[in-house]
């Protein structure tokens, strides 16, 4: 269950504590109708009592576990995409918040362009990596400051799907209207963030280890 408009901006933190290297390989598995049902793989950049920061680089493998889901076409959205493409992505969390701070670049000269706030599942550790669930809604914030939310239009066929429930999606956009207000009154914490972090250039490709989508869910 997503829980109550009261409880979504910050959840006890229930995950283990297993502290990560940096540059370490970790996998991020999506969980849908109780299982995974996406999986990429990430570089580690931060691992903190108060912050948890990962990389997605150009080329991260993507993993889609057999369906069929009960979606309109049976499968994950993405799929078959097979890897991130375009610049890499930077996303900070922290432990029990309801979403992510992704941080997107734009063109040759790598320029910083966007916040995207994924609401979603807290993150929970696992011997791999964290899970979460994408909570569809997003809120994306411009480098000049200005903000769009994104997907709200299908929040109803989610409940349609059985995604969620209608109650469920009255708390997600709870949630989207309060990260709002954050950014409205110039209170969010990933603000400036790390919009100038580079990668690592020792950082070589990545995998997704065998046996990912077996792990039990956390």
């Amino acid at each position: 269950m997503v829980g109550t408009g009261a409880t979504l901006l910050r959840l006890p933190y229930r995950g283990r504590r297993m502290p990560w290297e940096y540059g370490d390989v970790v996998v991020h598995r999506e969980i849908a109708w109780g299982r995974p049902w996406f999986a990429m793989a990430e570089r580690v950049v931060e691992d903190r009592d108060d912050r948890f920061v990962t990389y997605v680089p150009t080329g991260s493998p993507f993993g889609y576990p057999e369906g069929p889901w009960p979606t309109a076409n049976g499968r994950q959205p993405w799929y078959p995409k097979p890897a991130w493409t375009g610049h890499g992505a930077l996303i900070a969390q922290r432990p029990g918040d309801a979403y992510a701070i992704q941080h997107f670049w734009t063109g040759d000269a790598r320029r910083f362009e966007r916040w995207y706030v994924n609401l979603q599942a807290p993150m929970r550790r696992t011997a791999l990596g964290y899970d979460t669930g994408d909570h569809e809604l997003d809120l994306v914030v411009f480098a000049d400051g200005s903000w769009t939310f994104k997907d709200d239009d299908v929040m109803e066929l989610r409940v349609r799907e059985g995604r969620y429930t209608a109650d469920e999606v009255v708390a997600i956009r709870a949630l989207g209207a309060e990260l709002a207000a954050l950014v409205e009154d110039g209170r969010a914490w990933w603000i400036p963030g790390y919009a100038d972090w580079q990668p690592d250039p020792e950082w070589g490709a990545i995998e997704l280890p065998d046996g990912w989508e077996s792990l039990p869910w956390s």
